[in-house]
């Protein structure tokens, strides 16, 4: 079989070229360029860097495949780093790598492998493909430390039949070990933490340059009362701590942005609670699913029990088994039942927080 295995110039990604060349499939290997400094060369810091491309470029020459570089920094600029500013602007929380799987990285790669005769895409993503009596789901990592399911949500069962993670079944552990007995020069490569446009900067300073924002405003306590200042809306996330204002009996978190106001609103930790919201540009893996189903609302957090009401075709009412904090509008809610993934949209607030005048 010829495969387009998608190498980001890391570990995971090299492996999964090893281990279906080793399998005997025909292997090509592709990295994206998705972002550029301004002298239109790949960034130094970050993820997706001309480091990593020739990282990935020598683990293609190791194993003897073919490897192209192809440039959809247009798409990616437009799709996700315009989304990005956008959003903080708005007052929300984006989430670049997910804009980036739902807008650019998969359709380009799938349209790419028909165009070099691939039957399949290949990625190095912690998750698993399961046939289930003829339907192909979407399940959690059998590691679930590593599980990267929560930012392929997007992906249809159509798409999944055209799409494989070698990954899904194996620890990170032994996925070093298996790159190192491959001889693979990124054995032993950190994983890079950095949003690949903003890098190793400050995304606030990334907005600003970026929009004229002209968004400096008051911080105020759920009683409208002022209690500070801020020099503009992107600075602050719903459950932020940092940066407000000192001298109060009891930490103070953000509970809502306003961008009209310009208003911050601060309360207690306990204020952040939420039983339920708004899920928004929604997508299923199969068909609507409503047994059993538990949210998870961050990367890395543990799911809830919820229920849904269906709204519209892409819209979900969801209420909570348990209230809790951290939910951001902007981030995405991702609905499972079990280790199977159903689907997940975008996070709205169902109510505003309501400041006393």
């Amino acid at each position: 079989m010829r495969i387009l295995v998608a190498m980001s110039g890391g570990v995971d990604s090299s492996v999964v070229a090893g281990l279906l060349k080793e399998e005997g499939h025909e292997v090509i290997g592709v990295t994206m360029k998705l972002w550029e400094g301004d002298n239109g060369e790949m960034p130094e810091t970050g993820c997706c860097t001309a480091s990593d491309s020739e990282d990935a470029r020598k683990v293609a020459s190791s194993l003897d495949i073919p490897y192209y570089v192809l440039d959809y920094t247009s798409s990616f600029s437009k799709n996700v780093v315009n989304n990005f500013v956008s959003m903080y602007s708005q007052g929300l929380t984006p989430n670049p790598c997910i804009e980036c799987n739902r807008s650019v990285k998969f359709d380009h790669f799938l349209d790419q492998a028909i165009k070099l005769g691939c039957e399949k895409v290949a990625t190095g993503h912690y998750s698993k493909i399961i046939n289930n009596k003829g339907t192909l789901e979407l399940h959690r990592a059998d590691f679930k430390e590593k599980d990267q399911s929560y930012v392929l949500h997007m992906l249809t069962e159509d798409k999944l039949s055209k799409v494989l993670f070698p990954l899904g079944t194996i620890s990170k552990p032994k996925v070093r070990q298996i790159a190192a007995k491959l001889g693979l020069s990124t054995a032993f490569k950190k994983d890079s933490q950095d949003i690949c446009f903003v890098g190793k900067g400050d995304y606030r300073k990334f907005v600003e340059n970026r929009i004229d924002l002209y968004s400096s405003g008051n911080i105020v306590d759920i009683e409208g009362n002022i209690v500070g200042e801020h020099k503009g809306i992107h600075e602050f996330t719903v459950g932020q701590r940092k940066g407000l204002p000192g001298g109060l009996v009891d930490p103070r978190f953000v509970l809502e942005i306003n961008p009209s106001t310009k208003n911050v609103v601060i309360g207690k930790k306990k204020q952040l609670e939420k039983d339920s919201f708004i899920l928004k540009e929604v997508s299923f893996v199969n068909d609507i699913y409503y047994s059993d189903l538990m949210i998870q609302i961050r990367y890395n957090s543990d799911p809830i029990p919820c229920t849904i009401t269906v709204l519209s075709n892409e819209s979900l009412d969801v209420s909570l088994t348990i209230p809790t904090v951290g939910i951001s509008p902007g981030q995405f809610g991702v609905l499972y039942s079990g280790t199977k993934l159903v689907g997940g949209g975008r996070i709205e607030n169902r109510k505003k927080v309501k400041v006393l005048n």
